[in-house]
């Protein structure tokens, strides 16, 4: 995440709406659901009651809807008639879904709507619905995984709205919980992007970025596997992942101990056992992995378990390259593949 100036001086420019804090800071208005530019002219709120942000993807990240007003997301004013108009269908339900033939009914040719967004936003139309989805869902799970009461213009009327939008995202309600106490969410904000910590008493389940494509598809499984559901909540293992994540991006301390319960078969479980032994700023090859696991020729399989890793970063899938010392295959994005292994290779130098 990039550095911000101290919250008085930006405060102090939001309320005289500086311009030259300009793309420096967007700001969040917690009693509205809505982040604005530095020089909106909406009427300013408490101290209080802002968050501020670096990028307009952390502010959707965190479940903020972009002001209407002063159209933070667009850098010359309003967008294009298509992508307005795509905001606004997500706005119509930003806990749901917008499909291929939702699109087309409406008139919306899906190829040209990725194209458009892609290149207006730098991320695609999928990819931004995702980040308001989650964000609606986790938006408002402050203070160690407590749920705030949603407020007006979060596009919930009340709190049980938020938890019913929750319970479609995540599964049940804790009253429904089948077998076993549910497991506990919480997000953490890290330099590369929100992040996703689900765990239990047994240890760390799932730890993923937000905005990754299969991070529901894994919160689901866990569901099912475990016959539980998913809550936002406060545990000891989620306080020790925040704590131990925030030490790991600032170079104090690049190990984790925090106790891992990853849910898997067996073979998977050996593959991410392997990957736990590779040392902090080093790297190792697919056919290094087969050869350990007993079997030179199942390079493929070490893919697919790598690639069915939920614990990223604690379990470092990252370090895991092609024989000829290409990066490749990295479901967060090669471009955080690449951050984590220069981040890493720079502190063990140091």
């Amino acid at each position: 995440m990039e550095l911000l100036p101290p919250s008085e001086t930006m405060y102090r420019a939001l309320l005289n709406r500086d311009s030259s804090f300009e793309g420096i800071f967007f700001v969040g208005v917690r009693t509205t659901g809505i982040f604005c530019r530095p020089t909106c002219a909406a009427k300013k709120p408490a101290p209080e009651n802002v968050d501020f942000f670096a990028t307009q993807n952390e502010a959707v990240e965190r479940g903020y809807r972009p002001c209407l007003r002063c159209h933070p997301m667009d850098p010359n004013g309003h967008p294009p008639k298509l992508i307005e108009r795509l905001r606004a269908e997500v706005e119509r339900a930003p806990d749901g879904r917008l499909t291929d033939k939702e699109l087309a009914a409406l008139e919306i040719d899906p190829s040209t709507a990725r194209r458009q967004f892609k290149r207006h936003y730098g991320m695609t139309f999928q990819a931004y619905h995702r980040a308001r989805r989650m964000g609606v869902a986790l938006g408002q799970v402050r203070n160690g995984g407590r749920v705030d009461e949603a407020r007006n213009g979060s596009g919930f009327e009340s709190e049980s709205g938020f938890r019913e939008a929750f319970t479609r995202i995540f599964g049940e309600t804790p009253t429904n919980a089948k077998t076993s106490a549910p497991l506990l969410a919480e997000r953490i904000d890290t330099p590369l992007g929100a992040m996703i910590a689900v765990t239990d008493d047994e240890g760390l389940r799932l730890l993923e970025f937000i905005d990754r494509h299969g991070t529901e598809r894994e919160l689901s499984v866990l569901r099912k596997r475990l016959r539980t559901n998913v809550v936002p909540g406060k545990h000891r293992h989620l306080e020790a992942v925040r704590s131990q994540l925030a030490d790991y991006f600032s170079g104090k301390n690049l190990k984790f101990n925090i106790p891992l319960a990853p849910v898997g078969s067996p073979f998977q479980l050996r593959a991410w056992n392997i990957l736990q032994s590779i040392p902090e700023g080093e790297t190792r090859s697919y056919s290094w992995m087969a050869k350990r696991l007993g079997d030179e020729n199942a390079r493929r399989a070490v893919g697919r378990a790598n690639g069915t890793n939920m614990i990223c970063i604690i379990i470092p899938c990252h370090r895991v390259i092609r024989a000829d010392g290409t990066l490749c295959g990295y479901g967060g994005g090669l471009w955080r593949k690449k951050w984590l292994l220069d981040h890493e290779r720079h502190w063990v130098q140091k």
